[in-house]
């Protein structure tokens, strides 16, 4: 797992609450800072991409551990 400067850990919540949460924490991050957000709904795994995308906030890694899901998403420019 990379580095990263915030963590987010949304365990229980539904879609969308944590693509919510991510784009919450990412607005009060600085550029190039790298939110790390767990999720534990399956539905985060096209959601939390496709987020990424559409706000041009990178999502440098994704993993699975311990039936938990992971994603280091860096904050893009403004």
């Amino acid at each position: 797992m990379s580095d990263f400067d915030k963590e987010l850990d949304t365990s229980g919540l539904n879609c969308p609450l944590p693509v919510l949460k991510a784009r919450k924490a990412l607005s009060e991050m600085a550029v190039g800072e790298k939110l790390h957000l767990i999720a534990t709904d399956t539905g985060a795994n096209q959601d939390i991409p496709a987020f990424s995308k559409m706000t041009g906030n990178p999502l440098i890694e994704t993993s699975e551990k311990e039936g938990k899901l992971h994603f280091i998403i860096e904050k893009g420019a403004e």
